[in-house]
Order: structure tokens, then sequence, then C-alpha cells
């Protein structure tokens, strides 16, 4: 099939898949490349996605949230916003706000292409600023990827997946390597709540009980609920729930039994599990298997 960018007629279509609370947008093939310009005033909620994804932003007044981070964006700079980041733009759209997007598969056949994007999770920092010169060698790149994919020409498909292919070995080295522009004022967090939400996306089967939380980090708990709110979108409970829930419905995807799954993602009743699952996701967990 081939893998085409969105032309004008579809723009709207493509920027509308961001608005959702939970997850967002599907994806049918290894990557999928979209340029949107727009100027379309819309809130954007939190939100999450099954793929991984590339936002390089060419134009416009924006700030990025992911996971208790707010990035403030230059032109072409790159967000690396992996799998399940619960995430949301904030745009100023009193001026058009154009960016290019890379919807990414998690079972994409070249691998070691989504290593980027398990160093942002490790990192808690998922900003890439370019110098002038890379700057320009992966701009060149991304406009060569575009024509390639909107060509019907043989080998366009073949031409298509090189240029995707060397552009993220690019990105993986700058990211991996850390040879990109590290500004601090380019970002904001609170030091605790990223802490806070470290800590629990690597602690998901263990005691996340508000009041654990609030000892562990010596926090009054009525502050940390309400920080943790204002940081993510999300409640501390909800935010756990529809982490341990991802992660059992990935396990289950991958022939983990359902009944272990629950338990190797930190559920200790079944039938809470159950119903939580049935709620975010609209099936039984049992159908995913």
């Amino acid at each position: 099939m081939q893998n085409k960018p969105l032309d004008t007629s579809e723009i709207s279509i493509a920027s509308a898949a961001e608005i959702s609370t939970e997850k967002t947008g599907y994806l049918d093939q290894e990557f999928r490349l979209f340029h949107i310009k727009d100027q379309t005033k819309r809130t954007f909620a939190y939100h999450y996605h099954d793929f991984h994804k590339v936002i390089i932003f060419l134009s416009g007044k924006a700030a990025y949230h992911i996971e208790g981070k707010s990035y403030y964006l230059k032109p072409w700079d790159i967000l690396l916003v992996n799998r399940h980041a619960i995430h949301k733009p904030e745009i100023d759209f009193s001026v058009p706000y154009e960016r290019f997007v890379l919807w990414i598969r998690d079972d994409l056949a070249q691998t070691d292409l989504l290593r980027c994007f398990q160093k942002a999770i490790d990192r808690s920092f998922n900003l890439i600023r370019l110098d002038s010169g890379t700057q320009e060698k992966l701009k060149q790149l991304l406009y060569e990827l575009e024509a390639a994919l909107k060509d019907e020409k043989f080998g366009s498909d073949l031409l298509g997946t090189a240029l995707f292919t060397q552009f993220m070995v690019y990105v993986n080295r700058i990211f991996l390597e850390k040879q990109y522009i590290y500004d601090t004022r380019s970002y904001s967090s609170d030091s605790q709540i990223e802490e806070l939400l470290r800590y629990i996306n690597h602690n998901l089967t263990e005691d996340l009980s508000i009041e654990t939380l609030a000892r562990k980090y010596y926090l009054s708990k009525y502050h940390m609920m309400r920080k943790f709110k204002e940081e993510t979108g999300y409640t501390i409970h909800n935010y756990i729930v529809s982490k341990r829930l991802l992660l059992a419905r990935t396990q289950i995807a991958e022939g983990t039994p359902v009944l272990k799954a629950a338990q190797l993602s930190g559920f200790s009743d079944y039938t809470t599990f159950s119903r939580a699952y049935k709620k975010q996701f609209g099936s039984a967990p049992s159908q995913l298997q």
C-alpha cells in the first residue's frame, strides 16, 4: 500500500484525530507521514497512541505537554512521543500551525529505529533541537521523503521506505549520542511530579496508593494530588490504572494469558481489572487474545 502523506483535502481529518481524551489514531502501515498546516481554533485534550510519533515543528506558536514536562517549540524542533505517552499540544491559533508528523508502529521491522523512543522514556526528555547544519540536512531529507511518498513512479514505495529509514537513523544518532542543543529554557517541569511519574512508570506492579506515594516523597496527599492533576491532566489513580491497563494489553497481545497479564500489571483482583479494561478499551481482555 502506498504510504502517502496528507493532501490539503485531508488536513482537517488528520487534525481531528489528535483531539480525543484517550487513545487516538489508527495505524495499519509501518509508518505514515503527515504534513499539516492549519489555523482552526480548538482545544486539545490529553491523549495517547498505540504507536510512536515524531513531531517536526515547522512554524507557529506551540508548546507540547508530555508526561509532566512542557516543551516550548522553535522551528524545526523535533519531539519524540513514545507509544502510550500521555500528551497534548497547546497551540496559539492566531498564526498558522505547520508541522510534519510521523506515525510509527511499535512492531516496526527495523526495531533498532525505535531505540530513541525508549531512550526518551529513560531520560524523561523528548526534545531534539538541532544546529543549523543538521537542521538543513534533515529538512532536505523530509521533503524528499514527502515527495517520494506522493510519487507513483516505479520503486516509489521502496524509495520512501529507504528515506524514512535514513531519517530515523539520523534521529537516533542525534538523540542517543546527545548531539542536540540542550537549552534549559526550552522546557519546564515540576521536579517532584517528574520524579513521581518516573517512579510510577518503573514500579507499576508495586503498592502505588496515594498514602504510600505521599510518604515516599514527603508530600501532603492533597498537594501531591492537585499538582499531579495540573501537570498531567490525570488524577494519580486514573493515571496508574491507565498505565497498568496499557501494560496488560501489550502483554496479552504478545501471548501472555489474561489472568497472568493482569497480575503482572499490578492488578490483584481480576474482576476490577476486567471492568476497568472494558471501560478503557471497549471490549473484554479475552477478545484481544
